[in-house]
């Protein structure tokens, strides 16, 4: 899979290996867009595979044990442009907690869902998968149990896509972001089996 994937945005530093890849963020790195804090960051290093393919999960391993500085993060993305793209992460924000969330943008407008989690949680699995237009994300902490983190719509999201990892510094910081047991299977996100469609 990883021969599949290309940068967005290179960084300086980074190893890729037979088990994954090693990424060193840069400071003053982000993915958001307008929403609240009216600044529009669109810099951070993404590095993903294309696919027509409308129904797949992707699962990734994250380790952020070195991530130290506020809203430090690294986790799944989907960038199709600068204005249309989703993203799921662990932010560091001090040594009591930090955010595990999820940012959806469309047509240029963040939004971004979180809950608190321990501070001392550096590792984290996400599955992003993928029903047409629709995409759900989930998260574990064992890579066997996953439990739902956001369902969303993508506007532009119903043709060729890309999806892969990214990892960010968004103030004056770096840290090493670690990915690992990256796969692709089939739809893991089920057909909805309760109220019919209209």
């Amino acid at each position: 899979m990883i021969e599949k994937m290309k940068w967005l945005r290179e960084p300086k530093e980074y190893k890729i290996t037979e088990n994954g890849i090693e990424v060193t963020t840069g400071p003053n790195t982000d993915l958001w867009q307008r929403t609240y804090y009216h600044f529009r960051n669109d810099n951070a290093p993404v590095f993903q595979m294309e696919t027509e393919e409308k129904y797949f999960s992707f699962t990734v391993k994250t380790n952020f044990a070195d991530s130290h500085h506020r809203f430090d993060q690294c986790g799944i993305v989907m960038y199709l442009d600068s204005e249309n793209w989703l993203k799921a992460s662990v932010e560091y924000e001090n040594e009591k907690f930090q955010h595990l969330g999820a940012v959806v943008t469309n047509h240029g407008y963040s939004d971004w869902s979180t809950t608190a989690i321990p501070a001392d949680v550096k590792e984290m699995w996400y599955r992003f998968s993928r029903r047409e237009d629709d995409f759900c994300i989930e998260c574990s902490y064992n890579g066997k149990e996953f439990s739902q983190m956001r369902v969303c719509h993508m506007w532009e999201g119903a043709g060729t896509i890309s999806f892969g990892v990214y990892a960010c510094s968004p103030e004056d910081s770096s840290f090493k972001a670690v990915f690992t047991d990256m796969q692709l299977t089939e739809c893991a996100w089920k057909a909805h089996d309760g109220q019919q469609p209209d």
